[in-house]
């Protein structure tokens, strides 16, 4: 588990295939960018743009990943070498500064817009229809590892789109800064919603 809360941005530094076949996942080597690796060992977890994998290497300040084929068609970022957000697993006795993140990537959003606004920055994602019902005014979401609030949702035939407000130390400190108009974003919906949605659809079924 996790809470949304970037520790640090490191960079992934390279990709290498684990084999020839066109399903064949990759190795990442991480730098990690600041985040204090002094308590992490081989197999812990930590949560690279929202999603969760397991470090089956160390270097100094560096650490690596094996991610499957499976995880690197259902997320962004993942793929290339280039900045990520950091966090590591949640202890349980942290605070919860965002909110609970299981890191399991729901879905890929697509950025509409980008902007200052006042001091801020206005981020607004188009989301697929299968998470729209997820996302609610003030509910929580977690993009690209980020757990954020949603200000506005305005429902359309393809989905959603929804608006959050970004205070500027957020987009200081995550990679967030580098997202433009037409960016793919991994997204992950708020656990509580995913479980009531299970629960009234389980209530419907007759005994």
């Amino acid at each position: 588990m996790f809470t949304g809360i970037v520790a640090a941005v490191g960079r992934i530094e390279s990709v290498s295939p684990l084999g020839a076949a066109a399903d064949a996942g990759v190795r990442l080597r991480i730098a990690a960018g600041g985040l204090d690796l002094s308590d992490v060992i081989i197999g812990d977890s930590i949560a690279i743009q929202g999603a969760c994998m397991t470090v089956i290497a160390m270097a100094p300040d560096a650490f690596d990943v094996e991610v499957s084929r499976e995880s690197l068609d259902k997320t962004v970022g993942l793929d290339r070498p280039g900045r990520v957000n950091l966090e590591k697993a949640l202890r349980l006795a942290d605070r919860l500064g965002g909110h609970l993140v299981s890191g399991h990537v729901d879905g890929l959003g697509e950025v509409v817009h980008f902007a200052p606004v006042g001091e801020s920055h206005e981020l607004r994602i188009r989301a697929p229809r299968e998470l729209a019902r997820y996302l609610a005014y003030k509910g929580s979401v977690v993009v690209n590892g980020v757990s954020l609030t949603v200000n506005r949702v305005s429902d359309n035939a393809d989905g959603c789109e929804f608006s959050i407000n970004l205070i500027p130390h957020t987009v200081e400190v995550t990679t967030l800064q580098e997202l433009k108009p037409g960016a793919r974003v991994n997204l992950e919906i708020d656990l509580i919603a995913r479980y009531v949605e299970r629960m009234l659809s389980t209530a419907q079924v007759p005994a």
